[in-house]
């Protein structure tokens, strides 16, 4: 069946500290969001800018535990400022076949105003015999995936 892409952590609506260009580039983000999330420091992490629809592919370097820092930092400066709301995530390879009959769990973390933690859920699919179960109840047939 092969490989597919699935995210498997999100940071929702976290909203920019700092905006750093003469940084080699990253993002910088508070160690306890990444924990929450199980974001490591330089994974590879998809983002975007709900203020301007800018997006861009960076790592992670992890900021100071309760700080609440989200830095962009090097060309992603150019991209967002202070106080701009993003959406990172984080994607991982898996075998196709596999998540058909173990299902996957995404960890997401959903940010207030100031960064803080408001709620930490999960997206999930769950096996069901010949169907694939998303946590809204939607079966997508395994026939869709073969």
């Amino acid at each position: 069946m092969g490989t597919i892409k699935l995210m498997h952590a999100k940071l929702h609506r976290v909203h920019v500290t700092e905006a750093k260009l003469h940084y080699i580039g990253s993002i910088t983000i508070d160690r306890e969001l990444l924990e929450k999330v199980g974001i490591i420091p330089l994974e590879e992490v998809e983002v975007v800018n709900l203020e301007n629809g800018n997006r861009w592919t960076t790592y992670v370097i992890p900021g100071e535990a309760g700080s609440r820092q989200i830095c962009c930092n090097g060309g992603g400066a150019l991209l967002c400022q202070p106080g701009d709301i993003l959406i990172i995530w984080a994607n991982e390879q898996y075998d196709r076949a596999e998540v058909m009959t173990s299902g996957h769990k995404a960890r997401v973390l959903l940010a207030d105003e100031n960064n803080g933690i408001e709620k930490v859920f999960s997206h999930t699919l769950t096996p069901d015999g010949n169907a694939l179960v998303y946590e809204d109840g939607y079966k997508f047939p395994a026939t869709t995936f073969c």
